[in-house]
This record gives structure tokens, C-alpha cells and sequence, in this order.
């Protein structure tokens, strides 16, 4: 444990071991609220928080507009969830080489890098949604672009937390992270529901292209120590897989990583969706398909700010499988509703649930791992989280297709339920594996 300074020991106290099965350092006394945003005293962090704030808030009217396009081109439920596989499919084949990548050079420009790809492929998405010319198939290979540089951008990004910060304060630098990222689940989909009707979903890809200009600034302003070069390993290939070799090593990561892929299938795909249990279901316009989004993004920043708070002080196994007990229940309840505004309740208690286990799964991982594989790791969780995605959008458009929305959802919140109960009845007759 890296040493405390002398005014904060005293509001420190060791516990018991805990679901990473570490002993413990936590926050014994009354914390104060500006805890919450400790990691925000890095200068690097900040400049990465702002500037992603501004480009996710662009990321969620693009990812908005794109579901609705589809929708309103095709009325096909099992599309929506055909582009959200193409979409995420890439990283099934480059997280792993993503992850090697991340360890093997400078993180900020591997981001630089997909950062750029990105900012061009919206571009072009405005140019075809503006002429009229967009076609479905267009969709379906811009998403595949996009989710092939997410394959590099999303380890690079999860390892590049500790640099940027410290490891005191990489899990509330992790859970700041979510909280922007929620954040403009809020922002992003309302401001999009209001431009769809009044400017165009050109306005939405056009407006996403230039929000990648504040994250590459932020990116070109940090001050980051020269990075030693490494020497070249052998073989790439090997590099990469030594990964799987660490986790398979790894009970804790491993069981973690396991529970993630259930929910990478059965959980994360409602969002997808959605456009058309708005439609169809709650028989609602684009304004307010964006607020049942904007619903979800507020509970979960509500969960991300809990993390990034009380974190330290609550046990994390209740925050995982809690967390994830109350998404699948709330889901259950959405699937049987017919009520618009009940509807934004139980999105937004999801929301809250799912940033609860997720942040704190993700936090658990990143401080369990060694520094020198942290990129390769998180190159298999990427894997895992947006490599399940493509099963788990094929999984709720044909689920969709055949028995319709609401069964598609209830099935997935019951799969997630009953996993977060055998996880938990797993490790509770375990004992924690060594540090």
C-alpha cells in the first residue's frame, strides 16, 4: 500500500478482505463531497475529462440519430440489432491486438490515432444524411470503421487512467469517467431528439465530428514523462495472447470477465432496442425515445457519482451484484409496462444499478492487474464487453423479431438476474483468492 500522507491516515482504517481479495484501505471518518472528485487535481485528468465530456455528449446524438435512422429506413428490429453487431464485431478480432498495441506504445497516440479515425467517419456520415444519399449498407460499414478504431481506443483508454493520475486515485478517476460518459447519455440523446425534428439527423453527425476537436486538444495539451521505448517482443501474436494466460491465472479477474460476457449478451442489448419500444410499444416521437435515453444516462451518472463517492466505504460486492440484481429487476418491469412515464423511472433505476456493477467491476479489475499488463487485460474485457455485443444484438433483434420487444427484454433481464445469483453464490462459498 503506497504510503498515506500524515492528515489523511487518520481517516483511514483497514478492513476486512473483499471481492478483489486485497485487505482494504478506507475512508473511516465523514467524507468530504470534494472526494468525489479527487482525481480532478491531475492536470492531465482534467484536461482528458473535458474534452471527452464535450465529445461524448457528440457521440450519444450520433449513436441516437443512427438507431433512428435505421429504424425510420428499414422499420426492421432485427437491422437495429444487426448494426449494433457490426458495429461491436470488430472487436472481437482487434481488442486483443488493441490491448498488445496499448502496451507497447504511447497510449496518447494510440487515442490521438482513433480519436482522429473517428472525427472523419462522422464527417461523412453527416455528408451522406445531408444528401439524402445514406443507404442501409452505408450504415452497417461506417459502424464497422467506427468499431474497428474503438478496438484500439478503448484499452489504450482504460490503461492510460493510471498514467494520467496515480493509483490512489484510479478508481475515482475510473468512476469520473463514468460519470461523463453517463453524463452525456443524458445530454446527448435529449439535444439529438430536438435536433431530429428540427434540423435533420444530419445535424447530429455533423455536430458529433466536431466534438472530437476538444479531446484532441486535451490530448495534445497533457504533459506526460518521455516514455522509455520497450524492447519489441518476439512475436506480436504471443504478446497479445499472453494476456489470456494472466487472467486464466487470475480467479477473481476471470470470474469478473465471465459475469461481464453474460451481460455483454443479455443485458446491454435492450438499448438497441429501444427505438422501437418507443415506437411501438409506447407509441412515442423521437423527443421522447431521446428522453427514455437521457432517463437511463441520468440514473447511471447517478451510479457513477455514487462509485466515484462512497466507493471505498461500501463493500463492493454489494455495489457489483446489487447493482446488477436492481438493472435486471428494473428491466423486468420495463418489459411489462405500456406507461411512457414509467418507463423513464425504470430506465433511470437501471441505469443507476448497471453503473453500480459496472464501474465497480471495472475499478476492481484495472487495480487487481500488474501495470505491465493492464493493457492487454483490458484489451480482453473490451473483448468481452463490446466482443458480446454483436451476439447480444443479433440475440435481442431476432428474440425481438419473433416473440416481439417486451419478451426480448424480459429474457435478458432474467438471464442477467439469474447470473448475478449464481456469481454471487459462487464467490460467497470461495474464499478470496491471494493478492
Amino acid at each position: 500500500m503506497p504510503q498515506q500522507p500524515e492528515n489523511a491516515a487518520a481517516n483511514l482504517t483497514t478492513v476486512p478482505e473483499e471481492i478483489i481479495g486485497q485487505p482494504r484501505r478506507v475512508v473511516a471518518r465523514a467524507l468530504p463531497w470534494r472526494q468525489t472528485f479527487a482525481a480532478l487535481k491531475h492536470r492531465n485528468f482534467r484536461l482528458f475529462f473535458f474534452g471527452q465530456l464535450v465529445s461524448l455528449i457528440g457521440t450519444w446524438m450520433q449513436n441516437t440519430a443512427q438507431s433512428w435512422l435505421v429504424y425510420d429506413l428499414t422499420k426492421s428490429k432485427l437491422l437495429l440489432g444487426t448494426v449494433a453487431a457490426v458495429g461491436s464485431a470488430p472487436l472481437l478480432l482487434f481488442s486483443l491486438w488493441g490491448g498488445s498495441v496499448a502496451d507497447r506504445h504511447p497510449k496518447r497516440t494510440v487515442l490521438l490515432w482513433t480519436q482522429s479515425g473517428m472525427m472523419v467517419l462522422a464527417f461523412v456520415f453527416a455528408a451522406l444524411a445531408w444528401s439524402g444519399l445514406v443507404r442501409p449498407w452505408h450504415i452497417l460499414l461506417l459502424a464497422a470503421l467506427g468499431g474497428m478504431a474503438m478496438a484500439f481506443d478503448m484499452p489504450a483508454r482504460q490503461a492510460f487512467m493510471v498514467e494520467m493520475t496515480s493509483r490512489e486515485d484510479l478508481m475515482n478517476a475510473l468512476s469520473l469517467n463514468s460519470s461523463i460518459v453517463n453524463g452525456a447519455r443524458v445530454a446527448g440523446p435529449a439535444v439529438a431528439g430536438v435536433l431530429i425534428a428540427q434540423a435533420g439527423l444530419s445535424a447530429c453527425f455533423f455536430l458529433n465530428g466536431l466534438s472530437f476537436l476538444a479531446v484532441l486538444a486535451g490530448l495534445l495539451m497533457m504533459r506526460l514523462p518521455r516514455l522509455m521505448p520497450l524492447a519489441q517482443p518476439e512475436s506480436n501474436w504471443q504478446h497479445a495472447l499472453d494476456g489470456f494466460a494472466y487472467v486464466a491465472k487470475h480467479r477473481r479477474v476471470r470470474t469478473l470477465l465471465l459475469l461481464f460476457a453474460v451481460v455483454g449478451v443479455f443485458g446491454w442489448s435492450y438499448s438497441v432496442l429501444m427505438p422501437a419500444f418507443a415506437t411501438d410499444i409506447l407509441r412515442v416521437g423521437s423527443r421522447e425515445y431521446g428522453m427514455l435515453l437521457s432517463a437511463n444516462g441520468i440514473g447511471a451518472l447517478g451510479g457513477a457519482l455514487t462509485v466515484a463517492t462512497y466507493g471505498d466505504r461500501l463493500p463492493r460486492r454489494l455495489l457489483v451484484f446489487g447493482g446488477l440484481g436492481l438493472f435486471s429487476a428494473m428491466l423486468l418491469l420495463l418489459a411489462v409496462t405500456r406507461n411512457y412515464y414509467l418507463a423513464l423511472f425504470f430506465l433511470a433505476i437501471a441505469g443507476w444499478g448497471m453503473l453500480l456493477y459496472f464501474s465497480t467491476t471495472n475499478t476492481v479489475i484495472q487495480i487487481s492487474v500488474a501495470d505491465g499488463m493492464r493493457g492487454r487485460v483490458m484489451g480482453i474485457w473490451a473483448l468481452v464487453f463490446g466482443g458480446m455485443m454483436p451476439v447480444g444484438g443479433m440475440e435481442a433483434g431476432a428474440l425481438s423479431h419473433w416473440l416481439g420487444v417486451p419478451w426480448a427484454v424480459a429474457i435478458g433481464a432474467i438471464v442477467c438476474g439469474a447470473a448475478a445469483l449464481l456469481t454471487w453464490l459462487l464467490v460467497r462459498r470461495n474464499p478470496p483468492a491471494p493478492a
